[in-house]
């Protein structure tokens, strides 16, 4: 699967192609996605012999799994819209507008499980599709744009919440959406071999998700054109690359896993209301971020997105069970987030000064 891709370099000429491939080579301890893996994997061992009930599959692993899964996806949705030099500061409202639609269609359609998740992301990617055209017609910074429509999707969910439910919920849930919410991975079995009862089912959404995204930019000429846009964009444009195009493609990308999230989350608690991803923003940078993803584009990491979600759920499941308050465990997880940033630019600066003395 990808894990850190960047726009492709030009190729070098036959005298000097063996020089860089050796000067590329890193020490294998700067690499950013496995220093995330030995953080979450070190947390979690610590964790576990401080708290023992950490490893309890079905009190712990569950839920935080679950709640990894659903992280990880509005992660995405944000650093599909980085890996244009943009960002998405309504990526929780359009979850909540996406999930709007589902619960809609659930609770006056009758609409079965799947019909309405498709609802769900055609309205999330409309929403995000949207967002970028109007960025793209008007060179108005994304920030300025998503921002008011953060708050224009907060009074309209509101408002339609208001004049659709009686307690600002979609309570009908279709046939299928309870297993989906409490049915782990030992429940799907091929013959004799089943899955893990500390997987919730809801991590298929986000294993499809990383494949896709994956594929798309290591694989496609649309992600690497997302990525160019975002390295640089007039010399994109000047390459004949669509950057406008590109950008509304981006933030329906946005939408869409922003929308998928959405529903995750609506699932995870059993109904679908307005405040359904309040929360989502501060996760989807810290997430994209901590992953290797740039905040100027051009550099996207799949698996680092996984990863650094990981890590800040870790941290954050660890001092709660360690009895930390609220207070205190925001203390701490930004200690934790500061060091764990803290040591990323660390092994960047060592793999610069790597690179300029082999050059």
């Amino acid at each position: 699967m990808n894990t850190t891709t960047a726009p492709p370099a030009p190729a070098a000429g036959p005298a000097t192609d063996k020089k860089p491939r050796s000067a590329g080579r890193l020490p294998f301890w700067v690499n950013q996605q496995l220093g995330l893996l030995v953080l979450v994997v070190a947390l979690a061992a610590l964790f576990g012999a401080l708290r023992p009930a950490f490893f309890n599959a079905q009190f712990s692993l569950f839920p935080l799994l679950s709640d990894i899964s659903t992280l990880t996806v509005v992660a995405l949705a944000q650093m599909v819209v980085l890996s244009v030099g943009h960002m998405n500061l309504a990526v929780g409202r359009m979850a909540s507008f996406g999930a709007m639609f589902a619960g809609l269609g659930y609770d006056r359609l009758h609409l079965p499980l799947v019909l309405g998740l498709l609802l769900c992301l055609i309205a999330g990617t409309a929403i995000g599709a949207l967002a970028g055209w109007v960025i793209a017609r008007t060179g108005v910074s994304s920030f300025v744009v998503t921002l008011a429509m953060d708050f224009a999707l907060l009074g309209l969910v509101s408002l339609l919440y208001g004049a659709l439910t009686d307690n600002a919920a979609f309570t009908s849930t279709p046939t299928g959406m309870a297993e989906l919410r409490s049915y782990s991975l030992a429940d799907i079995c091929a013959g004799p071999v089943c899955g893990s009862n500390a997987v919730p089912q809801l991590a298929q959404f986000t294993v499809l998700a990383l494949i896709g995204l994956g594929f798309l930019y290591r694989y496609t000429r649309t992600g690497r054109e997302l990525l160019l846009t975002g390295a640089n964009p007039a010399a994109a444009e000047l390459s004949g690359i669509p950057t406008r195009r590109r950008i509304v493609t981006a933030h329906a990308l946005s939408g869409l896993l922003a929308s998928l999230a959405g529903f995750m989350a609506a699932v995870s608690t059993g109904s679908f209301r307005a405040s359904i991803g309040g929360e989502f923003m501060l996760p989807s940078f810290l997430g994209a971020v901590l992953g290797g993803t740039l905040l100027t584009g051009g550099v996207v990491s799949v698996l680092g997105a996984l990863l650094g979600t990981s890590l800040v759920d870790v941290i954050r499941k660890g001092l709660d069970l360690l009895g930390v308050g609220l207070e205190s465990l925001n203390i701490y997880l930004g200690g934790v987030l500061l060091l764990a940033l803290s040591a990323d630019r660390i092994r960047n600066v060592v793999s610069y000064r790597k690179v300029v003395r082999s050059t």
